[in-house]
């Protein structure tokens, strides 16, 4: 398994949505940043959002155990192998991800537990 990157390509916000929805004040996410980088593997990173992770996790799992050595999705999706653009699932002000296999090993951080 492989590490891999996760990028923070840009935070959106879309003002028609928020007028009609969104609560007062509303403005883009204030978790993340443009330029942010994380690495995960098997888990997700500390300072990431927990519901972006579990709207990209899959691209990250995938991609951990080699699968984009190809391109995703029958090559018309990301014609760039080994790499996700992906988004978290806040329809207001979605945040823009790009996952990134790396070749560099996933080490756990814990004894596993046998039973």
């Amino acid at each position: 398994m492989k590490k891999c990157k996760i990028t923070v390509l840009k935070t959106t916000f879309d003002a028609e949505l928020a007028a009609e929805y969104g609560a007062e004040g509303l403005k883009a996410c204030p978790m993340h940043t443009a330029g942010q980088v994380y690495y995960a593997d098997y888990a997700k990173p500390e300072g990431l959002c927990d519901e972006a992770w579990k709207a990209i996790y899959q691209y990250v799992f995938a991609l951990a155990h080699g699968a984009g050595a190809g391109t995703f999705y029958y090559g018309d999706w990301i014609r760039k192998p080994g790499v996700a653009i992906c988004s978290c699932n806040d329809g207001l002000r979605p945040v823009i991800f790009k996952i990134e296999a790396t070749d560099e090993e996933a080490t756990i951080d814990y004894e596993p537990i046998e039973r």
